[in-house]
């Protein structure tokens, strides 16, 4: 067996998103879209960038207490190069936790569990590492945006 995994900061991220569209219910639970209207990167080293605005998170209502996010953007960084972003994610609490995020209302992020798995590429020859390795997120939710902190699994 291998060690075990040691998480490593690679940046975190601030994605502006607008009102949500309500798809309507599914078999698999009530979806609905919510647009990606741009953002901010910030690393180390002076990493520094933005979100493209165009994206969008599909997300599934499965219950009351449980969403399944799946969200599509590209972050542009400073020195030019494109990152895509496909982040896929979970976020669960209380069901009347749960019901306030979806009405846009702030929740105490301690009572909300909402970690994702962004999968990253890049034709940058800076970034090609990132088509190999797998990263994980910690995710706060706030009326009008995401704030992510991005880990490599190492």
């Amino acid at each position: 067996m291998s060690g075990t995994p040691v998480l490593e900061p690679v940046f975190s991220l601030t994605v502006e998103v607008g009102p949500p569209v309500d798809l309507g219910p599914a078999e698999d639970g009530h979806r609905r879209m919510v647009p990606i209207l741009g953002g901010t990167l910030s690393g180390p080293d002076g990493l520094r960038g933005h979100v493209v605005p165009g994206g969008a998170d599909h997300q599934v209502l499965v219950s009351a207490e449980l969403t399944r996010l799946d969200a599509r953007y590209v972050v542009e960084t400073d020195a030019g190069d494109r990152l895509g972003v496909h982040n896929r994610g979970v976020r669960s609490g209380a069901a009347q936790d749960i019901a306030a995020l979806v009405r846009g209302e702030p929740v105490d992020p301690a009572r909300i569990y909402f970690r994702c798995t962004p999968e990253l590429s890049s034709a940058a020859p800076a970034w090609a590492w990132v088509t190999r390795t797998v990263f994980v997120a910690t995710a706060r939710r706030e009326p009008d945006r995401v704030l992510l902190d991005v880990f490599a699994v190492r």
